[in-house]
Formats: structure tokens, C-alpha cells, sequence
């Protein structure tokens, strides 16, 4: 892991008054660029050729002889043929000339090796750069691991398929689609045999994966993602803010629901197992009573992430959790960095966001508006990695 130090020094070197904020322009980029545009920074999009119009033309920004932004968000951009090209060093070098904070993604860590992202990338970034490897399944020290270290409440794990004696759920990665899930549901063994093979046939998934894969007790209930800020910077208020909530939209899992059972009877085989490719977001609110609940989660994985990984959490993070009929939580995946679903907040935020800070506030004008605290203050480096 590089040295926080050496990180801190190269910040230090920055022109605070001229600091940008990129990202990898995927994932959750517009809305990290959004809030930067809001809270006056200019912004910095890291492309891969094909996919690149997005942001290069579609959002690229305007500004007026004042250098107010009156159309779009991107400001400046590069272009490369991998998005793991960023790791270069003259690449690298480029952000930190032109005084870049740099907001990881999951596409980030996904496009780039984790390896590289904790010893080799030498830009500050805004968060825990030691808690990105965390939400890789089946490390020594995942996720889960952190939620069990922290007693918060998760799916249990069958072990071995033979002992599945209700609705579970497989997870393990999709064989074709690199950073998407190949996962399905079985209620029995003979399930979990029958719609693997079917699976491994079609090319969904791998032998090897589903020896790795990871079986868990489905929980029967509605999808809430908690996007959470925790500001190590706050000195009067709460550090931990709940900013919104958002669900997803999956194929063709979203297909299946919509059909009549019997309908679904008589798919093909091939149609059979849904898939759960995320596609899209939508925003939600949570029943009031519930909130404390919530809160209670956050600040368990908070102290656990100071303890295990120092300085752990920094800016934002999600909890994702499936809620059962006793409105039981379960936290079943979480990233510690800009949630995935965070778009749905651009520009108008999201309501509990604006009640804390009576103005639109999204993940990503909450992380633009941390820096400019920090900057005021004299404390960039405590957001830094």
C-alpha cells in the first residue's frame, strides 16, 4: 500500500485554488461530476475509446467569459484505448500536473488491477483507498468478513450445496460479461444441479466459478441501498449522513416479474433463469420507523472499518440490504466507495440528502463539497489516500 504520507505530499504540492475533481468516466462519473460543477471545481473524465461520446460530447461542458458552466459537466478529458491505462505513470503524472482529486468507482477497481490501485497509483484520492479491495467476494478479508467482525447482520452461507433446504441464492461472476453477476436461485439441491448445468451449457457460467461461488439464504423481501457519507472532518454535527436510496433495475430478472407464472412455465430454456445485470437505478425513501435501524448499521461498519482498516471510511459508502417480513435488515453486499445507483440524485439530490443540507444534495456534490471543507479548513488530508 502506498504511504498516506507520500500521498499527502503530492496534495500538498496542489494549487487549492485551482484543484480538480475526475473520475472514471463510468459507473457513477456523471453524478461525481455533477456535484464537482455544483460546488464550483472543474472536472476531469477518464474515457475508453468507444464509450466515450458520453462524456466527451453528449455532457461535455460550456462556459460563459465569466467561466460559469451554463451547459453540461465535463470540462476536460482523456481518452485511452483501456481504462486501465490510467495506471500508467505519464498518465498519472498528467492528473497530478493539472491538480486532480481523484473519486474512485467500482469501475475503477474493476478496469484496474487492485494491485496497482494500492501500490502503484500514485494520485490523491478522495476516500479509502485500502477499503476498495474489501468488496472483492471470497478474500481473506472481504466484505463479509468486515460485517462479521462488526456483528452486522448478513445472509447466511450454506457451505455445501447438498445441504440447501430452502430458496438460496448462488453467487458467483458471469462467465461472458466480465464485471456482471452469473447468479441464480435453487430451491434444492437437485435445483441448484439442474439450472447450473443448464447454465455451464449456455455459457453463463463456469465450472471453476461455481466451485468458488458463494450460497446464500435468500431473503424474501424488497431491495433498499443505503448511500452514506461519513465526513472525518465534521467537527459540530453527526459525521454519518444518510444522502438517499436507491433499487435496481436488473435483467432480465425485470422481465421475468412482469410475466403470469404460467407464462414463465413455458420459456425456453435459455430463458428459463433470469439474469441480474444491473441496468438502471430508481429512488426510494424508507418507512421512518426503520431509520434508526439504519443508522445503527452505518455506525457498526464505520467503527469496524477504523479498526481493521485504518483510517477507515472516508466519504461515501453504500450498505445494501434486502429487509425481510419482520423488517428484519440484511446487508448483502457494500461498497465503500460511490454507490452504484447515485445518479438518480444528479442535480436534484435526493430528499433526505436536502433535508440534512437544505439545498439538492447528491452523493456527488456531498463529496465536492467535502473537499471544499477540507480546503477551507486545512484539512484535505484527512480525505486523502
Amino acid at each position: 500500500m502506498i504511504d498516506r504520507k507520500e500521498i499527502i505530499e503530492i496534495a500538498e504540492s496542489y494549487y487549492t485554488d485551482n484543484i480538480k475533481i475526475g473520475a472514471v468516466a463510468s459507473h457513477s462519473g456523471l453524478d461525481v461530476y455533477d456535484g464537482a460543477i455544483e460546488e464550483g471545481f472543474e472536472t476531469f473524465a477518464i474515457c475508453q475509446s468507444g464509450r466515450e461520446k458520453t462524456y466527451t460530447e453528449y455532457f461535455k461542458s460550456k462556459r460563459d467569459a465569466d467561466n460559469n458552466v451554463v451547459r453540461g459537466i465535463v470540462d476536460d478529458y482523456a481518452v485511452y484505448d483501456r481504462f486501465d491505462e490510467i495506471l500508467r505513470p505519464e498518465n498519472q503524472q498528467k492528473l497530478v500536473d493539472d491538480n486532480i482529486l481523484f473519486v474512485p468507482n467500482r469501475s475503477f477497481t474493476s478496469y484496474c488491477d487492485i494491485d496497482a490501485v494500492e501500490n502503484d497509483f500514485r494520485v490523491p484520492m478522495v476516500g479509502s483507498r485500502n477499503m476498495l479491495r474489501s468488496e472483492e467476494r471470497g478474500l481473506d478479508q472481504d466484505y463479509y468478513w468486515l460485517l462479521e467482525k462488526a456483528g452486522l447482520p448478513f445472509p447466511e452461507r450454506i457451505n455445501d450445496p447438498e445441504d440447501i433446504d430452502e430458496l438460496v441464492m448462488v453467487k458467483l461472476p458471469h462467465a461472458v460479461k466480465k464485471l456482471e453477476r452469473g447468479f441464480f436461485t435453487a430451491g434444492t439441491y437437485s435445483e441448484y444441479v439442474e439450472k447450473s448445468e443448464s447454465l455451464i451449457k449456455q455459457g453463463v457460467i463456469t465450472r471453476e466459478a461455481l466451485k468458488d461461488a458463494r450460497i446464500e439464504r435468500y431473503i424474501i423481501g424488497p431491495v433498499f441501498n443505503f448511500d452514506l457519507f461519513y465526513s472525518p472532518i465534521e467537527e459540530e454535527m453527526n459525521k454519518t449522513e444518510l444522502l438517499g436510496i436507491d433499487w435496481r433495475f436488473e435483467t432480465s430478472l425485470d422481465g421475468h416479474v412482469r410475466l403470469p407464472a404460467p407464462q414463465q412455465m413455458t420459456l425456453a430454456e435459455h430463458q428459463l433463469t433470469p439474469e441480474y445485470t444491473v441496468c438502471g437505478h430508481n429512488s426510494a425513501t424508507l418507512r421512518e420507523s426503520l431509520l434508526e435501524e439504519v443508522f445503527k448499521l452505518s455506525e457498526a461498519y464505520i467503527k469496524a472499518s477504523k479498526e481493521y482498516y485504518d483510517p477507515g471510511v472516508i466519504g461515501p459508502f453504500c450498505l445494501q440490504t434486502c429487509i425481510d417480513k419482520d423488517l428484519n435488515f440484511y446487508i448483502y453486499d457494500v461498497a465503500p466507495r460511490v454507490g452504484g445507483g447515485t445518479n438518480v440524485h444528479m442535480s436534484v439530490g435526493h430528499p433526505y440528502g436536502n433535508t440534512l443540507w437544505r439545498k439538492p444534495m447528491s452523493t456527488g456534490r456531498r463529496v465536492a463539497l467535502e473537499v471544499r471543507r477540507a480546503i477551507e479548513s486545512g484539512q484535505l488530508d484527512k480525505i486523502i489516500t
